[in-house]
C-alpha cells in the first residue's frame, strides 16, 4: 500500500506539470514503471523528444533484467500470467517475492503483481484528481520511498536471516561517498555486485525454510 502515496505524488505532480489526469492514469496502466515515470515528467515538461525518453527509460529500467533472470524458474506456466509479471516486475514487487520461499511464487506471483500495479494505479488517481482541483504542498511525501525501502528492507531480513547483505551495501555506499560523492548511489550498486558475485554461496537449507 506504499504505492497509493506514491502514485499519488506521480498523479499530481504530471498534472501540475500540465499533463492531463487521464494521460497519467495511461502511463500507470501501460509504462507502470514508477521511477521512470517520476522521471519523465521534468523530460515531458522541458519538450524532450519521445525517443530520449524511451532510452533514458532503457536504461533506468535495465536492472529489471537481472530482476527477472533470478525468477525465471518461479514464473507462473500460463503464458499470460507470465508475460504479465515479466511486464509489472518492480524493485518493490521483487522485493516481496524473493521473501517467500521459492515453492509459493509462482502461485502467488501474478496476484502479487497485479494488486501492486492496482495501488499504484488507485494512488495515480487520486494524485492526478486532486492535481487537478487543489495547490497542495509535497514536502515530505519525498520520505514515502525511503519508508517503503526500508520496510522491503527489513521484510527481506526477516525472511532470510542474513544481515551481511545490508551490511555490504551500507559499506559499499560509504564508500562511494567516500570516492566521489556525486555519483556514490551508482558506485555504490557496482561495489555491491561485486561483493555479491565474490561471496561464497551460503550452504543449502532444510527443506521448507524460509530462503533458497
Amino acid at each position: 500500500m506504499g504505492y497509493v502515496p506514491l502514485g499519488a505524488v506521480f498523479g499530481f505532480l504530471f498534472v501540475q506539470a500540465g499533463g492531463s489526469g487521464w494521460l497519467a492514469l495511461a502511463s500507470s496502466l501501460l509504462i507502470y514503471a514508477g521511477a521512470a515515470q517520476f522521471m519523465m515528467v521534468p523530460m515531458l515538461a522541458a519538450g524532450l523528444p519521445i525517443s530520449a525518453i524511451v532510452l533514458a527509460t532503457l536504461v533506468l529500467n535495465l536492472r529489471h533484467v537481472f530482476y527477472g533472470l533470478s525468477l525465471l524458474n518461479t514464473l507462473p506456466a500460463s503464458r499470460w500470467r507470465r508475460w504479465y509479471c515479466i511486464f509489472a516486475l518492480t524493485d518493490e514487487t521483487y522485493s516481496v517475492l524473493t521473501a517467500l520461499p521459492a515453492r509459493e511464487r509462482a502461485p502467488r506471483m501474478a496476484l502479487i503483481s497485479a494488486l501492486n500495479q492496482g495501488w499504484w494505479v488507485l494512488g495515480t488517481a487520486l494524485g492526478a484528481v486532486l492535481g487537478a482541483q487543489a495547490q497542495v504542498g509535497l514536502a515530505g511525501l519525498d520520505f514515502v520511498l525511503a519508508a517503503l525501502f526500508a520496510v522491503l528492507a527489513v521484510e527481506q531480513w526477516r525472511a532470510r536471516r542474513d544481515a551481511v547483505p545490508i551490511w555490504i551495501a551500507a559499506a559499499a555506499y560509504a564508500a562511494g561517498c567516500i570516492l566521489m560523492p556525486s555519483q556514490a548511489l551508482a558506485i555504490a550498486i557496482a561495489l555491491s555486485l561485486l561483493a555479491t558475485a565474490l561471496r561464497p554461496a551460503r550452504p543449502a537449507t532444510a527443506p521448507g525454510a524460509a530462503h533458497d
